[in-house]
């Protein structure tokens, strides 16, 4: 019954922190990452900033992805709607609009997202 006491303080004790790398939930006293692998006993200001720094290409370049995706879906929808000739009120014209605005719509979000980043620097 003893033993059983000790473990819930010592569960109780152990707080729960976001890793710098990943930002994945761990514990406090870990010394590497379950998710990641980075060692987190010997890290330090230079090693944080190299961290977040990756992090912040990888939010970009994910980001870029995004905006290159909603340019196809947005030129895909234009381009089809032309070459096609939809009539309106067909399944092809409707189609083609809804790509087009909502292609459109996530390029500019995604844009607007990336000069968020830019800014937050």
């Amino acid at each position: 019954m003893v033993k059983i006491q000790h473990k819930i303080f010592i569960e109780k004790t152990m707080a729960i922190i976001n890793c710098p790398a990943c930002n994945k939930k761990i514990s406090d006293k870990a010394k590497t990452c379950n998710h990641c692998s980075v060692a987190l006993q010997n890290i330090d200001q230079d090693k944080l900033k190299a961290i977040e720094l990756e992090q912040r290409l990888k939010k970009k370049q994910s980001l870029m992805n995004q905006s290159f995706f909603a340019m196809l879906l947005f030129c895909g929808g234009f381009l089809f709607l032309f070459w096609q000739n939809a009539q309106p009120g067909s399944w092809q014209y409707i189609t083609s609009i809804t790509s087009t605005v909502l292609g459109f719509i996530m390029y500019l979000v995604t844009r607007v997202r990336l000069i968020l980043i830019k800014r937050k620097k």
